[in-house]
């Protein structure tokens, strides 16, 4: 699951919209660029014209109902005696097993509003070496990603104001060559060793292409889901496969060398 994201660019991403709808309506735009959870994005929409609309808004959906933009849990004390914490409640990515499900996502998933989330790169983490390494997803041919996400709007209860939010849809990708190296392992409960990647559930986004904008903005529910792939690893930049790479054959290489010291 993707926890920060690189808006791609202004002016790019117009020039890449309108290459593909003549029709673009665009709102205002973040100053910051790199989007973490809750920061303040961009998601896309049809115009219902036969157009794109370009919106702002929350990464991360807020609960129908809930009093406050950001939703919290309390946690265990870190310490006996101390006090409990208040831990952020992350909805800024659905799993498309419980979308239809889950409070905060359920009424937008059922209603159909879907959206395209542009970005220049995704950051994911790889822990192959023992250690993370994040890797910074890009497109192989430099345009921006178009992920599949859903989006809502919630009324602050105390002040009025109708806060625009959205979340990227997420799914298992234990089959990928590339996305399934991606994320800490999961390990057993009892041995504490890494489990095999088939009892794991390494996850990844969708990427739609402008030939489908259309189908998951307007479509019905089952042609939208038939869209939830994820894109060939060669559609990937290989820049951080092949610095990984090369981290593990040098750790590979030291191990080696090490253990012919010993003999």
């Amino acid at each position: 699951m993707c926890n920060l994201h690189r808006l791609t660019p202004k002016d790019d991403l117009v020039a890449y919209l309108r290459a593909q709808m003549a029709r673009v309506r665009l709102m205002s735009w973040p100053e910051k660029l790199n989007i973490g959870p809750f920061d303040t994005g961009v998601f896309i929409v049809s115009d219902g014209k036969g157009g794109l609309e370009v919106r702002q808004g929350q990464w991360g959906m807020i609960r129908p109902g809930q009093k406050e933009r950001i939703e919290y849990k309390e946690r265990p004390p870190a310490k006996p005696g101390g006090k409990p914490r208040r831990e952020p409640m992350l909805k800024n990515n659905a799993r498309i097993e419980s979308v239809a499900k889950l409070p905060a996502f359920k009424d937008a998933w059922k209603q159909g509003r879907r959206c395209l989330i542009p970005a220049e790169w995704l950051q994911e983490p790889n822990w192959e070496s023992g250690k993370c390494v994040w890797w910074q997803l890009k497109r192989a041919d430099g345009l921006p990603w178009m992920v599949a996400g859903i989006w809502s709007e919630w009324t602050d209860p105390s002040t009025g104001e109708i806060v625009p939010n959205y979340a990227m849809l997420t799914f298992n990708v234990n089959e990928h060559p590339l996305l399934n190296r991606l994320h800490k392992p999961e390990r057993d409960g009892e041995t504490g060793q890494p489990l095999p990647l088939d009892m794991q559930d390494k996850r990844g986004e969708a990427h739609i292409e402008p030939h489908s904008w259309t189908q998951w903005l307007e479509g019905d529910m089952e042609q939208a889901k038939a869209l939830l792939l994820a894109p060939p690893a060669a559609f990937y930049d290989d820049v951080d496969t092949r610095r990984m790479d090369d981290i593990l054959n040098g750790k590979m290489s030291a191990d080696a060398a090490s253990n012919s010291s010993l003999l």
